[in-house]
């Protein structure tokens, strides 16, 4: 089973979702480092929510199920780098090892997510949902705007990424079973939301 470098992140990363990081710890100048180093394109590094407690400070707790990512660009700053990742696969984490100096995880890859036809109205349904209550909160963003991927997988991960919820929520959609399971869920999760706002409570 491979062992893959991590970063143990405070959001959730979807598959087929950019997600830009600014490192400026040395353990993970040294992960990028080793990536970019790298003979083969396409390198990739783990991903996975913080559930409780702080990454820097050690003692943790990190989420079970997580997001490859391939590293698509990197920019040096003065004291830091800039890098972008896109997510791919989804895994659960099987066990963490030693940090080398980075944290480090033997992966099991989960099963791509199947898409049917019969699903199209349902997508609809959801596309609609999220971007009204994207353009109904109180900042509304330009996200409300984004044109999501031909792909219809890729954009039911698209839309959980754009909903918006909270990271517990988040998580929740990541570890759907089928498209249909995580439409449902990004419908139900978003509609709920919407009635704390009415109700004046936030996300």
């Amino acid at each position: 089973m491979a062992v893959s470098p991590m970063f143990p992140l405070g959001s959730v990363l979807f598959p087929f979702v950019p997600i830009p990081l600014r490192v400026f710890e040395p353990r993970y100048l040294t992960l990028v480092g080793r990536l970019l180093d790298e003979d083969e394109p396409g390198f990739e590094f783990g991903v996975v929510l913080i559930e409780r407690g702080s990454e820097a400070g050690g003692g943790d707790q990190r989420a079970a199920v997580g997001t490859m990512a391939r590293l698509v660009s990197a920019a040096a700053g003065a004291d830091d780098l800039l890098i972008v990742g896109v997510g791919t696969r989804r895994f659960t984490v099987e066990r963490w090892v030693d940090d080398d100096p980075y944290p480090r995880a033997e992966l099991a890859m989960l099963p791509e997510l199947e898409w049917s036809e019969a699903l199209a109205p349902l997508l609809a349904e959801a596309e609609a949902i999220v971007r009204r209550s994207i353009a109904r909160a109180a900042e509304p963003s330009s996200d409300a705007d984004i044109e999501l991927s031909d792909d219809p997988v890729a954009a039911a991960w698209q839309l959980a990424a754009l909903a918006p919820l909270g990271e517990y929520d988040r998580y929740t959609l990541l570890r759907a079973t089928s498209v249909g399971g995580l439409l449902r869920q990004v419908i139900d999760l978003t509609l709920d939301a919407e009635e704390l706002w009415a109700a004046g409570g936030g996300v």
